[in-house]
């Protein structure tokens, strides 16, 4: 299945987001159920949040996934949304 990770970074985590990036990409690519993933902006054009697409079994490996992110460790997510997400196109 497909989840779709909405995550929203607390105010003035970017230190937090830079410190961790390169961990959380790691962490993406040792992984291997992320099909589609970036970073969300704010009006100034800063990071501030993080869209992810992960194929996995069931919503339970997406919860696991999403709790053992370096992002999530960290403490840099104000909110962070798991739904069940439908690719139509692209």
């Amino acid at each position: 299945m497909l989840v779709c990770l909405m995550a929203h970074d607390k105010s003035g985590a970017l230190p937090v987001r830079k410190e961790n990036r390169e961990a959380h990409l790691a962490y993406i690519e040792s992984t291997g159920c992320v099909t589609l993933a970036g970073p969300m902006k704010d009006t100034q054009g800063e990071m501030c949040g993080s869209m992810i697409v992960l194929e996995v079994p069931d919503l339970a490996a997406a919860e696991s996934w999403a709790a053992n992110d370096p992002y999530a460790k960290a403490g840099l997510f104000q909110s962070v949304t798991l739904r069940e997400w439908v690719k139509v196109v692209g």
